[in-house]
């Protein structure tokens, strides 16, 4: 492993980033209009004055082999063509912005993550490896997950229905997938009264920690993705 590690989270509201070592996360905003051009040179003057060796970054899209595979909905363009080691000038591991916080999460057995945001992020973690999914667009309720349990659901629903849908979203994907446990985590966790059971709230700080893992794991897990 890199004896430190900039680990950049990109959200589509903002980019935070620590380094291995440092005590506070850094940010910048994002939005729609930030291209990948506009996050790497962003990232780099807000990372002045720390040292790094590697590059890891949660990408809020669906990854292959260090890349992303299509543009993001809620960015600007240009992610897909850019060559993140050459913009960093270090090695770059990239995985979807869900499976790094489910990894950062992770303390044992068969664990299932589910990112409450603006859409539904979701990942399992099964002894160390992380495996990316996308949960967010199967059916359900002549709809999909994601409508049901995201951020325009939870305004339009009110918070106390989307609470009950997002138990039983939680219910049927436990069924499924029959995790030991469930890790709830993304902005949204936070207007969760009562926690299904089984579950365990995190919050997105854990994605800092799935980063540094990242590195740790030699297996690359989102390259089968």
């Amino acid at each position: 492993m890199p004896e430190r590690v900039l680990v950049i989270d990109v959200g589509g509201t903002n980019v935070k980033i620590l380094v291995s070592g440092e005590p506070e996360p850094r940010h910048l905003p994002s939005g729609p209009t930030m291209t990948a051009a506009m996050m790497t040179e962003g990232v780099k003057a807000l990372a002045r004055g720390w040292e790094f060796d590697a590059v890891a970054i949660g990408f809020p899209g669906v990854v292959h082999n260090d890349r992303p595979v299509a543009e993001p909905h809620n960015l600007g363009p240009g992610w897909v063509d850019l060559d993140y080691a050459a913009a960093f000038g270090r090695p770059v591991k990239m995985i979807n912005d869900a499976a790094m916080q489910a990894l950062g999460s992770y303390e044992q057995g068969k664990m299932l993550f589910l990112g409450l945001g603006t859409g539904l992020g979701s990942a399992l973690v099964v002894h160390g490896e992380v495996l990316p999914m996308e949960l967010a667009h199967l059916p359900y309720r002549h709809r999909t997950f994601e409508q049901h349990v995201g951020d325009a659901a939870l305004k339009r629903l009110g918070v106390k229905e989307w609470r009950r849908r997002v138990a039983d979203v939680v219910r049927r994907l436990t069924a499924a997938l029959v995790p030991d446990e469930v890790v709830l985590g993304g902005g949204n966790a936070r207007h969760l009264d009562a926690l299904p059971e089984g579950c365990r709230r995190v919050d997105n700080s854990r994605a800092f920690e799935g980063g540094l893992r990242l590195w740790q794991d030699r297996r690359s897990p989102d390259r089968a993705h």
